[in-house]
Protein backbone atom coordinates (compact mmCIF):
# COMPACT_ATOMS: atom_id res chain seq x y z
CA UNK A 1 0.00 0.00 0.00
CA UNK A 2 1.16 3.52 -0.78
CA UNK A 3 1.94 5.31 2.53
CA UNK A 4 -0.09 8.33 1.35
CA UNK A 5 -3.19 6.09 1.30
CA UNK A 6 -2.87 4.90 4.93
CA UNK A 7 -5.90 6.01 6.96
CA UNK A 8 -5.14 8.09 10.06
CA UNK A 9 -7.28 9.34 12.91
CA UNK A 10 -7.74 13.12 12.93
CA UNK A 11 -7.68 14.50 16.48
CA UNK A 12 -8.49 17.77 18.21
CA UNK A 13 -6.40 19.84 20.63
CA UNK A 14 -7.33 17.38 23.42
CA UNK A 15 -6.24 14.33 21.39
CA UNK A 16 -9.84 13.19 20.89
CA UNK A 17 -10.63 11.53 17.53
CA UNK A 18 -12.83 13.76 15.37
CA UNK A 19 -12.49 12.01 11.99
CA UNK A 20 -10.30 10.01 9.63
CA UNK A 21 -8.47 10.76 6.39
CA UNK A 22 -5.71 9.32 4.17
CA UNK A 23 -2.17 10.27 5.24
CA UNK A 24 -1.50 12.22 2.02
CA UNK A 25 -4.55 14.40 2.65
CA UNK A 26 -3.68 14.78 6.34
CA UNK A 27 -0.22 16.10 5.45
CA UNK A 28 -1.44 18.29 2.56
CA UNK A 29 -4.14 19.95 4.69
CA UNK A 30 -2.14 20.15 7.92
CA UNK A 31 -4.66 18.07 9.86
CA UNK A 32 -3.78 17.15 13.47
CA UNK A 33 -3.08 13.44 13.91
CA UNK A 34 -1.03 11.12 16.15
CA UNK A 35 2.60 10.00 16.04
CA UNK A 36 5.01 7.97 18.14
CA UNK A 37 8.70 8.56 18.84
CA UNK A 38 10.77 5.68 20.21
CA UNK A 39 14.29 6.22 21.54
CA UNK A 40 16.08 2.90 20.97
CA UNK A 41 19.14 2.10 23.08
CA UNK A 42 21.45 -0.87 22.64
CA UNK A 43 23.06 -2.99 25.37
CA UNK A 44 25.82 -0.37 25.76
CA UNK A 45 23.22 2.39 26.28
CA UNK A 46 24.04 3.97 22.90
CA UNK A 47 21.19 5.64 21.00
CA UNK A 48 20.05 4.53 17.55
CA UNK A 49 20.47 7.46 15.13
CA UNK A 50 19.60 7.41 11.45
CA UNK A 51 19.21 9.54 8.36
CA UNK A 52 15.86 9.26 6.64
CA UNK A 53 15.68 8.36 2.96
CA UNK A 54 15.08 11.05 0.35
CA UNK A 55 11.72 9.45 -0.52
CA UNK A 56 10.06 10.05 2.88
CA UNK A 57 6.85 12.13 2.73
CA UNK A 58 7.93 14.29 5.67
CA UNK A 59 11.46 15.50 6.49
CA UNK A 60 13.30 13.57 3.74
CA UNK A 61 17.07 13.07 4.16
CA UNK A 62 17.18 14.53 7.68
CA UNK A 63 18.69 12.87 10.75
CA UNK A 64 16.60 11.51 13.62
CA UNK A 65 17.38 10.08 17.05
CA UNK A 66 13.99 8.37 17.23
CA UNK A 67 12.32 5.61 15.27
CA UNK A 68 8.60 5.89 14.92
CA UNK A 69 5.90 7.28 12.75
CA UNK A 70 2.20 7.89 12.51
CA UNK A 71 -0.43 6.05 14.51
CA UNK A 72 -2.91 4.31 12.22
CA UNK A 73 -6.67 4.77 12.47
CA UNK A 74 -7.98 2.92 15.53
CA UNK A 75 -4.45 1.96 16.64
CA UNK A 76 -3.21 2.69 20.17
CA UNK A 77 -0.06 4.68 20.82
CA UNK A 78 1.49 1.62 22.53
CA UNK A 79 0.77 -0.69 19.58
CA UNK A 80 2.08 1.89 17.10
CA UNK A 81 5.29 2.38 19.14
CA UNK A 82 6.09 -1.34 19.08
CA UNK A 83 5.11 -1.75 15.40
CA UNK A 84 7.12 1.25 14.26
CA UNK A 85 10.18 0.35 16.36
CA UNK A 86 10.26 -3.20 14.99
CA UNK A 87 9.64 -2.03 11.41
CA UNK A 88 12.27 0.71 11.40
CA UNK A 89 14.90 -1.26 13.31
CA UNK A 90 14.18 -4.35 11.22
CA UNK A 91 13.74 -6.67 14.21
CA UNK A 92 10.98 -8.71 15.79
CA UNK A 93 10.50 -9.61 19.42
CA UNK A 94 11.33 -6.24 20.99
CA UNK A 95 10.08 -5.67 24.53
CA UNK A 96 7.16 -3.26 24.77
CA UNK A 97 8.46 0.31 24.53
CA UNK A 98 8.12 2.24 27.81
CA UNK A 99 5.96 5.39 27.55
CA UNK A 100 7.75 8.52 28.80
CA UNK A 101 5.49 11.50 27.99
CA UNK A 102 3.17 13.01 25.40
CA UNK A 103 3.16 16.48 23.85
CA UNK A 104 1.47 18.43 21.09
CA UNK A 105 3.93 19.25 18.30
CA UNK A 106 3.00 22.34 16.32
CA UNK A 107 5.12 24.04 13.68
CA UNK A 108 3.49 26.05 10.93
CA UNK A 109 0.84 23.84 9.33
CA UNK A 110 2.30 20.67 10.90
CA UNK A 111 0.62 19.47 14.08
CA UNK A 112 0.43 16.09 15.78
CA UNK A 113 0.07 14.59 19.21
CA UNK A 114 3.37 12.92 19.94
CA UNK A 115 3.85 10.03 22.36
CA UNK A 116 7.50 9.50 23.31
CA UNK A 117 8.81 6.07 24.33
CA UNK A 118 12.07 4.29 25.05
CA UNK A 119 13.04 0.71 24.26
CA UNK A 120 16.11 -1.47 24.81
CA UNK A 121 17.13 -3.24 21.60
CA UNK A 122 19.42 -6.18 22.27
CA UNK A 123 18.91 -7.62 18.79
CA UNK A 124 21.02 -6.95 15.69
CA UNK A 125 19.24 -4.25 13.69
CA UNK A 126 18.46 -4.41 9.98
CA UNK A 127 16.66 -1.14 9.16
CA UNK A 128 14.29 -0.88 6.21
CA UNK A 129 16.19 0.42 3.19
CA UNK A 130 13.13 2.42 2.06
CA UNK A 131 13.02 4.23 5.43
CA UNK A 132 16.65 4.50 6.58
CA UNK A 133 19.55 5.70 4.41
CA UNK A 134 22.22 5.49 7.17
CA UNK A 135 22.25 4.36 10.81
CA UNK A 136 24.45 3.77 13.82
CA UNK A 137 24.22 3.53 17.60
CA UNK A 138 25.90 6.62 19.07
CA UNK A 139 26.94 7.33 22.65
CA UNK A 140 24.88 10.18 24.16
CA UNK A 141 27.93 12.47 24.14
CA UNK A 142 28.44 11.88 20.40
CA UNK A 143 24.76 12.52 19.71
CA UNK A 144 24.95 15.79 21.66
CA UNK A 145 27.99 16.83 19.59
CA UNK A 146 26.16 16.08 16.34
CA UNK A 147 23.10 18.17 17.30
CA UNK A 148 24.84 21.31 16.04
CA UNK A 149 26.41 19.67 13.00
CA UNK A 150 23.69 17.62 11.31
CA UNK A 151 20.25 18.68 10.08
CA UNK A 152 17.66 16.98 12.32
CA UNK A 153 13.95 16.39 11.87
CA UNK A 154 12.31 19.25 13.79
CA UNK A 155 9.70 17.11 15.57
CA UNK A 156 12.31 14.60 16.75
CA UNK A 157 14.53 17.45 17.92
CA UNK A 158 11.58 18.93 19.84
CA UNK A 159 10.92 15.54 21.46
CA UNK A 160 14.61 15.10 22.31
CA UNK A 161 14.80 18.55 23.90
CA UNK A 162 11.77 17.72 26.06
CA UNK A 163 13.38 14.40 26.97
CA UNK A 164 16.59 16.13 28.06
CA UNK A 165 14.61 18.70 30.09
CA UNK A 166 12.73 15.92 31.87
CA UNK A 167 16.00 14.25 32.84
CA UNK A 168 14.68 10.88 31.63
Amino acid sequence: MNPADEILDIVDENDEVIGQAPRGEVYARGMRHRAVFVLARDTQDRIFVHRRTATKLVFPSLYDMFVGGVVGAGESYDAAALREAEEELGVSGLPAPVPLFKFLYERGDQTWWSAVYEVRCELPVNPQAEEVAWHDFLPARELERRLGEWEWVPDGLAAYERLRESGT
